[in-house]
């Protein structure tokens, strides 16, 4: 009698096993919706932050679309590990993916309504649903059948990867809010640390915000935050991971945020930074993508991605699956060139030349003029058509064009008052002001390009394209040009040591004539009298900028000469081969000057400069190497008279003020350089390890000083590089030597001129450069 109720039992029982079965299968095989392929168990996709970093082994920036930097599991402290065990998932070293026992206390709290029960998700399914988040499914779907996947997918992921992967590769992907994606940038960002240094308390903080970080986050909610975390806490005492002692003094501890905020604006050596993003991303130059005024920079453009290996990397290298490299995700470290320490003194002596110093000075000349910042040179036309200019090229006016505003609406919306903040170098201020008058306002800031680099190798130590990224985020090292002045002189010279004179050659300190293309004759001037009609040396001349001793050497030689040399040695901007070449009116970047100047250091060998020594992907391979690129300029005696013209500079010349003001006495050589009213004012320096250039001017060249007093590159670039040298040397760690410039073998020139000794000659020139334009 009770064969046929059997019967029917497990009839019942082996369909239900059937059935079970059958669904199981069916999930696994994608049937019910999406399943990850075995190749994508194996291989997830993580978007991988790229790192940078440098030479010294800093971090200093990254590129992402998700902040997230990988870490192995020994990076991870066993806090950490401790934490989430006992609070996620207490059996997760026992089980396979899912946690029965955890399904049947959560199956009981249903039941009786006992809220405490807890969840039953297991470490590894809470990975497979960020591996494969519950949006990727069909959303018809109910939700449980979405749980059903996860378990299956949880197993599957047991099947493929260690216990110890498994939590690395929960760690990774987490997102913990702010910018924080995976625990590496969150000990970052909010402890300012390392994953494998944090202390008991701040793991528990971050385990404690996997519950729901968007509740608990420690910026908006820290009193939730602190609660949650001794929940975590007390977890590891009831699992005997921690001690109740050691419980009752943790709990009382704050949460200790030391927030680190998230901005490729901020930091270490943004301008950079921008400049490694946009050179490594860019494509290969088309002359269509350029507008009619770009001839020069599709030329560059054009330039760098035939010679240079780094520039356009990302679309001229490809990875093993065909596509190309891409920076925001795919973790790359990029190794620089740049030094920490000498990046931050760099960013430091910008800071308190033009903060504490220039700016002040700059400000109180303007306190009378008529338009301030604007010279008195132009009229209330010149610069209300200036403003005009400046609106046109915002992006707020762009905007408001492609919404079909009409232009009399959109210089309504530029005259209207409106809430901002702005930059002062005391901070930035919120005030209301509108837009054109913060057009106005920030016009009247001096601003600076700066860059330093070892000559022997090339390699950029120091990197500054501006004094504040945030609000003047124009490159002034590698992409702003501005008239050079005097700097340019020295490939004037060079020519002449070419040819067999030396700096103590004496020539006639008299005006010289040219006859231009369409016959009328050009004279240069002096800005003084000083030893005019004497017999003067080239030491002199160029150590106190007389443009009657360039003239004259110039008329040894032809300004074609001069642009070939110039271009061999590194400068790619156009110069105009005409007589007034020694004036400097071209348009350089300090890049170009700083590259081109460690020729001369360099034993006559021009070494392009460069950023990256190598690029890695995210498991260590070397993916690219720097390779320097070089070539012979000049002989080891041509460059080694240069570099003792450019000594007279600073010893007895323009340049004089290292010595006596900045008590800088070891072996420099340098240039000044001021440009026609005084619109930029440049400064070179040289030693037999660094050479470095200094730009500092306003945006617009109608925005300077009125005089040749401040207005000078002595007054104006010179402190900005002795102030960063000054820093340099105090740094033992650094190494730097201060020894002498190397004096190549068989070079018995005499050097010691006699009028180098004459202080009543000299006296007047010091402190004003002779320098004069069309």
């Amino acid at each position: 009698m009770f064969k046929k109720p059997l019967i029917i039992f497990w009839s019942v029982f082996s369909i239900c096993i059937l059935i079970a079965v059958l669904f199981f299968a069916g999930v696994s095989n994608g049937t019910f919706g999406f399943m990850p392929s075995f190749e994508e168990l194996e291989n997830p996709k993580n978007s991988l932050a790229t790192e940078v970093y440098t030479v010294d082994g800093n971090l200093i920036g990254k590129f992402y679309f998700e902040n997230r930097s990988f870490v192995e599991y020994s990076e991870l402290s066993p806090f950490l590990v401790d934490a989430l065990i006992a609070t996620e998932d207490v059996r997760f070293n026992d089980h396979s993916g899912i946690d029965v026992r955890g399904l049947g206390r959560v199956a009981k709290g249903l039941i009786t309504g006992d809220r405490s029960a807890g969840g039953g998700s297991t470490i590894s399914q809470q990975l497979a649903k960020m591996l494969f988040p519950r949006e990727s499914f069909e959303k018809k779907m109910e939700i449980v059948f979405r749980k059903f996947r996860e378990w299956v997918i949880a197993v599957k992921l047991e099947r493929s990867y260690t216990k110890e992967e498994i939590m690395t590769m929960y760690f990774n992907k987490f997102d913990f809010l702010n910018l924080a994606v995976g625990v590496k940038s969150a000990a970052n960002v909010y402890f300012n640390t390392t994953p494998d240094s944090l202390k008991i308390e701040q793991a528990a903080m971050l385990v404690g915000m996997a519950k729901n970080p968007s509740y608990f986050n420690p910026l908006r909610r820290p009193e939730l935050t602190l609660n949650r975390r001794n929940v975590v806490l007390s977890q590891m005492v009831r699992y005997d991971y921690l001690s109740k002692m050691e419980f009752d003094s943790l709990k009382n501890l704050p949460l200790g945020i030391d927030f680190q905020k998230v901005d490729h604006k901020r930091g270490m050596a943004p301008y950079f930074r921008e400049y490694l993003r946009t050179s490594l991303t860019a494509n290969e130059p088309s002359r269509d993508r350029y507008p009619s005024y770009a001839d020069q920079q599709f030329v560059k453009d054009s330039i760098e991605w035939e010679t240079n290996p780094f520039y356009g990397w990302c679309n001229k290298n490809v990875k093993a699956d065909g596509t190309p490299y891409n920076i925001y995700k795919d973790g790359l470290k990029i190794y620089t060139t740049l030094d920490s320490r000498m990046q931050r003194y760099a960013e430091e002596a910008v800071v308190e030349h033009l903060g504490l110093d220039l700016q002040k000075a700059f400000n109180r000349e303007k306190e009378n003029h008529k338009y301030p910042p604007f010279s008195d040179d132009l009229s209330k036309e010149d610069v209300d058509q200036n403003i005009e200019t400046s609106m046109r090229r915002s992006e707020r006016y762009r905007v408001l064009k492609k919404n079909g505003m009409s232009l009399d609406s959109i210089r309504l919306v530029f005259k209207n008052p409106t809430k901002m903040r702005i930059f002062t170098w005391k901070g930035e201020r919120d005030t209301i002001m509108s837009p054109n008058d913060s057009m106005l306002y920030m016009k009247g800031f001096l601003r600076a390009g700066f860059m330093s680099m070892e000559p022997q190798t090339g390699e950029v130590r120091a990197y500054v394209g501006g004094p504040n990224y945030e609000h003047f985020m124009y490159d002034m090292v590698n992409v702003g040009k501005r008239q050079v002045g005097s700097t340019i002189k020295p490939f004037l010279y060079t020519l002449a040591m070419q040819e067999g004179l030396g700096p103590c050659d004496r020539v006639p300190n008299i005006p010289q004539t040219f006859i231009l293309p369409d016959g009328t004759p050009w004279t240069s001037k002096n800005s003084t009298d000083a030893r005019n009609g004497e017999m003067v040396t080239l030491k002199w001349g160029l150590a106190n900028s007389v443009n009657y001793i360039s003239a004259w050497v110039l008329k040894q030689t032809t300004p074609e000469s001069v642009v070939k040399m110039a271009h061999e040695m590194g400068v790619i901007s156009e110069i105009d081969p005409v007589p007034s070449i020694f004036l400097g009116t071209s348009e350089i970047t300090v890049y170009e000057m700083v590259g081109a100047y460690s020729t001369f250091v360099n034993k006559g060998v021009y070494i392009k400069p460069s950023f990256i020594t190598k690029i890695e992907d995210h498991k260590g391979n070397v993916l690219a190497q720097s390779v320097p690129r070089k070539h012979e300029v000049m002989d080891e005696r041509t460059a080694y008279l240069m570099t003792n013209l450019l000594q007279g500079v600073v010893q007895r010349g323009t340049g004089r003020r290292l010595r006596f003001t900045y008590g800088l006495n070891n072996p420099i050589g340098g240039k000044t350089g001021t440009t026609q009213n005084h619109s930029d004012g440049w400064f070179m320096g040289i030693t037999p390890e660094l050479v470095s250039g200094v730009w500092v001017g306003a945006e617009d060249r109608s925005v300077h000083f009125e005089g040749i007093s401040l207005g000078q590159g002595a007054n104006m670039a010179l402190p900005i590089w002795a102030l960063y040298m000054q820093k340099v040397y105090a740094d033992k760690s650094l190494g730097l030597t201060q020894g002498d410039f190397e004096k190549p073998r068989g070079v018995s020139i005499n050097l010691d001129c006699d009028d180098e000794s004459n202080e009543s000659n000299n006296k007047e020139l010091i402190e004003s450069e002779n320098e004069d334009f069309f």
